[in-house]
C-alpha cells in the first residue's frame, strides 16, 4: 500500500495546483482501452500471454481470485478498459480533511464468458510544507507524517497555494475485463 501512497502523491503534483487556484475541485480523468488475443496459455503457473493489434507481446500472472481461468482459450479476445481519476481539492481553513481510507472492490460479471471489474479508490489530506518557485517544486506532508517534494510543471500555479494549506485527494482506478469468443 506505501508503493500505491507514494503512486497517488507522485500523480497529484501534476494536478494540484489548480485545484488550489480554482477553490473549487478538480478532477482529471483518463481512459484507456486495449483490445488483446490470448497467444498462450500456462496453467500450472496462471501465465496468460497476450498479443495486442499493434504486435505487442505481453505475459500476465492470473491470480487465484479469477475464477474462471480454465474458461480462457487460446484465440479468445480479451477486451481491458483502464479508467483513472484524480480529483483534488483545497481544504477550507478550520475543516478536517477527509483523512486517509483505501478501498477495493471485485465484481465477476455473470455472462458466458468470463468478465470483471476490480476497483480501487484511496483518498487522504496533506498538507503543504514548502513551495520553491525556483524548481518548481511543492513539499507536502501525509498524515503518517511522510515527507514528499515532487516538481510542478507550470511555476505560476504555485502563486495560489501557500504552507499550511490542506489539500484533499481522491484517486480511483479500474480495470474492466471481458473475453469474447475467438475467430
Amino acid at each position: 500500500m506505501t508503493a500505491t501512497k507514494t503512486m497517488l502523491l507522485a500523480t497529484m503534483v501534476w494536478a494540484v495546483t489548480g485545484a488550489a487556484q480554482a477553490q473549487e475541485p478538480v478532477t482529471k480523468a483518463n481512459v484507456m482501452k486495449v483490445a488483446a488475443t490470448i497467444t498462450a496459455i500456462d496453467s500450472t503457473n496462471r501465465l496468460v500471454t497476450f498479443r495486442d493489434d499493434t504486435g505487442n507481446e505481453d505475459t500476465l500472472s492470473v491470480g487465484p481470485t479469477v475464477e474462471r481461468f480454465n474458461e480462457l482459450k487460446v484465440g479468445q479476445k480479451v477486451n481491458f478498459t483502464y479508467y483513472e481519476s484524480m480529483v483534488l481539492q483545497l481544504v477550507k481553513s478550520g475543516e478536517k480533511g477527509s483523512g486517509t481510507s483505501f478501498e477495493a472492490a471485485l465484481n465477476r460479471a455473470k455472462s458466458a464468458l468470463p468478465a470483471g471489474t476490480v476497483a480501487t479508490q484511496e483518498k487522504m489530506t496533506v498538507t503543504v510544507k514548502s513551495i520553491d518557485s525556483t524548481v518548481p517544486s511543492v513539499t507536502v506532508v501525509t498524515d503518517e507524517g511522510r515527507t514528499v517534494t515532487r516538481k510542478i510543471e507550470d511555476r505560476k500555479n504555485l502563486a495560489s497555494i501557500k504552507p499550511g494549506d490542506r489539500i484533499d485527494i481522491t484517486f480511483t482506478r479500474a480495470l474492466v475485463t471481458s473475453v469474447a469468443p475467438g475467430n
